[in-house]
């Protein structure tokens, strides 16, 4: 039974192409080289078994011994072994009757009692690295969408925010373009576009990234900068970012190298003002942000967060990787109102020090300058080329959020009673309405589901109780608590 389940294990390796990895010093085939199988399926690499037999001392074996011939013992050991002539163990005489070169008196533990074939995680597998041969390309120039294509797929989830969509389609095209060109084709060497985008709280950045990502079919990574700290420092390490894309992309390294990383929360990052102690998760993980953000090769550990000795590490190439950075920024608009102030408020050209404190869209405002004075590090901004804000979103923008994307709130709530053979209408005066008290809770479109979820607890209650309801109508009054909804009959 164990020889059937070994050969499945087998099998199920060479299917999915991963590669070995020792299970002593968990480093994969592509790094330590060629590797022994001991029984049960436990991989180790010639380094660590020449050291074990080091420790051992005077057996006279050596890994070249267990590679280069056959033996009857299971770990293939080779003529350098002694013959044993104490009683404990029995000589064994083959079909020529020559006695057989047999083990010490010693014997392994079953490493495959730990647990998992190899003692290695299905998450912290890594796949082999494809052969270079002349195949078809990751990406090609005439796959990839052209920025009109991009943009009006995204307008299909996305509502508004034409400047923002417009922007991201075009630096994705270039990027994908720079990674499809070949450096040889040119002496010209094109820049990464990495992206810097601001707007206030649930304004759609992480939704953008998303839909990005799923149109391209290229691995996203999304992590949050505030758990990242300098190397050394309780947290998440810098390379902790492509770890997490290398997880997305199956362990596969040649892909990852290919796919998007959006860094949400880089506002948190910004140099502390005013503090005495060392700004371990400031300015410092900035810092260290600038080799992943310029392209630098770097060792990642594979199906965990942190580097130790029991975690493989790959090595991942960040040159074609796109960055892309958002944040809220709160109180930035307060750095651009300082910056245009600064004209003369005196005399009768002056302008007044309420002009823009009304201006909803005050981010779209927005210059290198500010973020710098906001705590980003010139250094850090250089590296993210492509830097735009998206608009704060008013009541008619909440209304078509609420109807128009392809997984609009209210089909998603039409779809749930229409399980239950009820028709659900929202008139437009209870649109507007939900958009006003989504507005209030100031935390964007997010809100807009926890509005409707209030005021539909009691209708999904009651509806499935009476299966002669055909229909439910939402109106202004009921969301005003001056009625109810109305209801129709089959």
């Amino acid at each position: 039974m164990d020889n059937e389940n070994r050969t499945e294990v087998d099998d199920k390796k060479e299917e999915g192409g991963y590669e070995e990895v020792c299970y002593i010093c968990r480093r994969p085939e592509s790094k330590a080289g060629r590797m022994l199988r001991i029984p049960h399926n436990i991989c180790i690499c010639v380094d660590c078994m020449q050291r074990t037999f080091d420790t051992m001392g005077g057996t006279g074996m050596s890994p070249t011994d267990l590679m280069l011939f056959d033996s009857p013992f299971p770990m293939g050991a080779g003529p350098n072994l002694p013959l044993i002539e104490d009683d404990d163990s029995e000589e064994e005489d083959d079909k020529e009757g020559k006695k057989k070169r047999k083990m010490p008196s010693f014997h392994f533990m079953n490493l495959g009692d730990f647990g998992g074939f190899d003692g290695i995680p299905s998450n912290q597998r890594v796949k082999k690295n494809k052969p270079k041969k002349k195949e078809k390309p990751v990406f090609d120039i005439n796959n990839i969408p052209a920025p009109h294509k991009i943009k009006a797929e995204l307008d299909q989830y996305v509502v508004g925010q034409e400047q923002a969509k417009k922007v991201m389609s075009v630096a994705v095209y270039n990027h994908y373009k720079r990674v499809t060109r070949k450096d040889e084709d040119s002496k010209i060497e094109l820049e990464k576009s990495n992206m810097l985008m601001l707007g206030p709280t649930g304004c759609g950045k992480t939704y953008l990234v998303r839909t990005l990502a799923r149109l391209l079919d290229v691995p996203l990574a999304i992590t949050d900068a505030t758990s990242l700290t300098e190397a050394g420092y309780i947290g998440d390490d810098i390379e902790s970012v492509v770890s997490k894309l290398l997880a997305a992309a199956d362990n596969d390294v040649e892909r990852a190298e290919h796919g998007i990383i959006f860094v949400d929360e880089i506002d948190k990052i910004a140099k502390k003002k005013n503090t005495n102690q060392r700004d371990v998760s400031g300015e410092s993980v900035q810092q260290g942000m600038l080799k992943l953000l310029e392209g630098a090769e770097v060792e990642v550990p594979v199906g965990a967060s942190s580097k130790n000795a029991m975690v493989p590490m790959v090595t991942v190439n960040t040159k074609d990787i796109l960055f892309i950075c958002g944040g809220a920024f709160p109180d930035m608009d307060n750095v651009i109102k300082e910056r245009l102030n600064k004209s003369s408020s005196m005399g009768f050209l002056a302008d007044l020090k309420d002009k823009y404190d009304n201006d909803k869209n005050i981010l779209q405002k927005v210059t290198v300058e500010d973020v710098r004075t906001f705590g980003m590090i010139p250094e850090f901004i250089g590296r993210l080329p492509v830097l735009f804000s998206l608009e704060a979103l008013d009541e008619d923008m909440m209304v078509r959020i609420l109807k128009e994307p392809r997984n609009a709130i209210i089909a998603q709530y039409q779809e749930l009673l229409a399980m239950d053979g009820v028709k659900l209408t929202f008139t437009e005066e209870a649109l507007h309405e939900i958009a006003k008290q989504a507005l209030d809770k100031k935390v964007g479109a997010r809100a807009l589901r926890a509005v409707i979820e209030e005021y539909m607890l009691d209708i999904m209650y009651e509806t499935p109780k009476d299966d002669n309801i055909g229909e439910v109508i939402i109106t202004k009054e009921y969301l005003d608590h001056t009625g109810g909804p109305v209801i129709n009959m089959r």
